[in-house]
């Protein structure tokens, strides 16, 4: 069984990629080849993700571009879902929340006590916002050492700085409390197929449309 993830655990390993020389083209290997190894996945499209945000905003460059840009976005956040789901299989499976024949099909089956509440949200979903922050973090405490700005500009990025790291604290909690209760048998998640249609040539209608007009 691998070891579950706490607050601690997934913010030091978040903020120690980020503090990777070369991240998030170059990364050191993951602590294993299962969890960490999808979490760390899962961090790495956010990264990527991330910057090409960034890069979507440019105002002086060529239309095509941006358009690079949002697909490579596209990309990203399909592969950023898909890690979320292999988080989720694994750690319903280390919980015994679910039937191994079929925890990577469409439907997989529960096997989670008779009374235990259902979690709207899944601990992946959690350590994917946990991600997500982790680059606000990031981000936000830049902001707060640059020479080039005022100092009400510092002000600013220290007082939004404390609260994204309360927020990712708090999100950490909500992680280790639905762990928790899922090992007492109390509460359970499920693995939620992320549909993007809009990547998926056979249900986008503007793709649809391109393949029909292709083949007249």
């Amino acid at each position: 069984m691998p070891a579950l993830p706490t607050r601690a655990s997934v913010a030091a390993r978040h903020d120690g990629l980020l503090a990777t020389a070369g991240w998030p083209q170059t990364e050191p290997p993951p602590p294993d080849s299962g969890l960490w190894q999808w979490i760390q996945a899962n961090h790495r499209f956010n990264s990527r993700l991330w910057a090409e945000e960034d890069l979507a905003r440019r105002t002086t460059v060529e239309a095509q571009e941006i358009a690079a840009n949002k697909r490579a976005i596209d990309g990203f956040n399909q592969a950023r879902n898909d890690a979320t789901e292999r988080i989720d299989e694994i750690l319903l499976l280390a919980l015994g929340l679910v039937d191994p024949e079929t925890v990577h099909t469409p439907a997989p089956r529960s096997t989670v006590p008779a009374g235990a509440r259902l979690n709207s949200e899944t601990a992946g979903s959690i350590i994917d916002r946990m991600s997500i922050m982790a680059l606000k973090i990031h981000a936000m405490q830049a902001q707060t050492q640059r020479q080039d700005v005022a100092a009400d500009h510092i002000a600013s990025a220290q007082e939004r700085l404390a609260r994204l790291q309360q927020q990712r604290a708090d999100l950490g909690d909500c992680l280790e409390a639905l762990i928790a209760q899922a090992q007492a048998g109390q509460a359970y998640f499920k693995v939620y197929r992320q549909f993007k249609m809009y990547n998926d040539a056979r249900f986008n209608p503007e793709l649809v449309k391109e393949a029909k007009a292709a083949g007249a």
